[in-house]
């Protein structure tokens, strides 16, 4: 069967091409646009001698190069390689060379490392996109060079198993491994969750979590051009930038992570922005606090539905389906093909209830096809048929799945399990506590013992005790932190999420 993801593209290209597809900085691109500019990027790439399974690194911010490179490499038959802009140039360097990438696209102000990091692989291209008056470094080209020529251009007739996309898991727990994800998973994910999500051809989508990151490609730019809907580009989260364009393009839909919530939340001008456009709101990426999500609807007027899924699993595996049939702090239900069990660590199922707690596997058309050249994490992930997410939860009676924490974060006191998240919401219910997180560090006699990292409200004050109380208060002895370090803000990836690893390597002393 063929299929090329393009096609999400090409359909509301023909149906509707003078509609605004994707927004940016007071520019509007139409459907057209996108579509004619990114048929002449797939031309020059195929001049350039790549062709189809080709590797092609994708190194840029949210910006409409991002969206018209994206697609002209699927049109070639290409697939992507999307690289966080933060990257360095060691890891550029890996990500370039697992990938057996033939060319690079990248942006000015990450140039420097790009190049870095392009040296020490096969690439033999690397296009730089830049800013109007801007120059392209030495030994570079410039990405406008690949939008000329013909705007007609015939993509390339891929298989619907092909590789689409390369997408490289965030190393946290080692180093990066690129995930296949084919051409036919990835317009199935966009395409049940867009009806899933109820997303139409009038939303205006707010695009800030990271198109190089699954939950930014898959769940919102995909979605969005799969249902003919608008993008609003914004290339780095800061509340008040997200505040303005939801307020000056009547967005309809926001998706982000918890600590973007929070952010908004807790933005000291929130009231002085008109936020009455949304009419519905995704997180995902972390597990929401309940008191975010509590906090955010009653102040924004408008549901957070929670989702889940990975890389591997081209983003969505479960998700809350509406206002009507959600259950709040839970994941929600596999979405359409998609199966979800949770299991001990021989494999076994387990029952539902809150006390059975186990690993979170999935199988369906979402799963990756593998590792690329990995094939030793390959068969370590998918032990028994099912891939293995690393994930613990479990599923209540009526089916809705609720995950308690990462099986790598578990933090063993003892010889009692302590889940993060749970200390982590009855932190965040304390009232002068913004942000915080939980882990173990090392302890001679328990093992691992319990520790706490807090950001304080502005202008809040708490002691290291109070917040020890207020827990021992509301969870078991075993639970509650024995150690408060409070620190001016807690470390984050691209997307948002926190970097648990970082905090572990921080120096007890470290903070304030």
């Amino acid at each position: 069967m063929s299929l090329n993801l393009a096609i999400i593209l090409r359909e509301p290209a023909a149906a509707h091409p003078d509609k605004v597809a994707v927004r940016f900085e007071g520019v509007d691109l139409s459907y057209r646009q996108i579509d004619d500019l990114s048929n002449q990027l797939a031309r020059q790439l195929r001049g350039a001698g790549i062709g189809r399974d080709d590797a092609v690194g994708l190194m840029l911010p949210n910006v409409p190069q991002f969206v018209i490179a994206y697609f002209g490499i699927l049109k070639a038959g290409a697939r992507v390689v999307p690289m966080n802009v933060l990257l360095k140039g060691p890891e550029v360097a890996h990500y370039l060379s697992d990938s057996d990438a033939k060319a690079f696209i990248t942006w000015v102000d990450v140039a420097a490392e790009a190049i870095r990091g392009a040296a020490g692989s096969a690439v033999q291209t690397t296009w730089v996109a830049t800013l109007p008056g801007q120059e392209v470094p030495a030994g570079t080209r410039a990405f406008d060079e690949l939008l000329r020529g013909d705007p007609r251009f015939e993509f390339v007739n891929t298989a619907a198993d092909d590789v689409a996309v390369l997408l490289y898991t965030s190393g946290t727990t080692g180093r990066p491994k690129g995930a296949e994800l084919t051409h036919f998973q990835l317009f199935q994910n966009c395409d049940i969750a867009g009806r899933l999500f109820g997303v139409r051809d009038d939303d205006i989508v707010v695009a800030v979590l990271p198109l190089f990151h699954v939950f930014g490609l898959s769940s919102v730019m995909n979605v969005a051009v799969r249902y003919g809907g608008t993008m609003t580009l914004v290339p780095r989260f800061d509340p008040a930038k997200v505040l303005e364009v939801i307020q000056r393009d009547r967005a309809t839909i926001f998706s982000g992570v918890p600590t973007m919530f929070h952010a908004l939340l807790h933005h000291p001008k929130v009231d002085d922005y008109d936020h009455s456009s949304l009419r519905v709101c995704n997180s995902g990426g972390a597990s929401i606090p309940g008191e975010v999500l509590r906090g955010f609807e009653e102040k924004f007027g408008v549901v957070i539905l929670e989702g889940y899924g990975l890389s591997e699993t081209a983003s969505a595996a479960c998700f809350n389906r509406s206002v009507e049939e959600r259950r709040i702090l839970s994941i929600g239900k596999p979405i359409y093909g998609v199966e979800v069990r949770v299991v001990d660590d021989h494999g076994e199922e387990l029952a539902a209830g809150s006390d059975n707690v186990g690993e979170i596997v999935i199988r369906g058309h979402n799963v990756m096809r593998g590792y690329y050249k990995n094939p030793e994490a390959t068969a370590e992930a998918f032990k028994g048929g099912w891939f293995h997410t690393g994930d613990m939860g479990y599923r209540d009676e009526d089916g809705f799945f609720f995950i308690v924490d990462r099986k790598k974060e578990l933090i063993i006191r003892g010889g009692y399990n302590v889940y993060p998240r749970e200390i982590e919401e009855v932190l965040y219910a304390h009232p002068a506590v913004a942000e915080a997180a939980v882990i173990g560090v090392p302890d001679q006699r328990l093992g691992e013992e319990v520790a706490a990292i807090v950001v304080l409200r502005p202008g809040a004050q708490a002691s290291e005790q109070e917040i020890i109380d207020w827990t021992r208060e509301r969870v078991a002895a075993y639970k509650h932190p024995r150690s408060v370090r409070f620190v001016d803000g807690l470390p984050k990836g691209a997307t948002g999420k926190v970097l648990k690893k970082e905090l572990k390597a921080a120096p007890a002393a470290a903070g304030r």
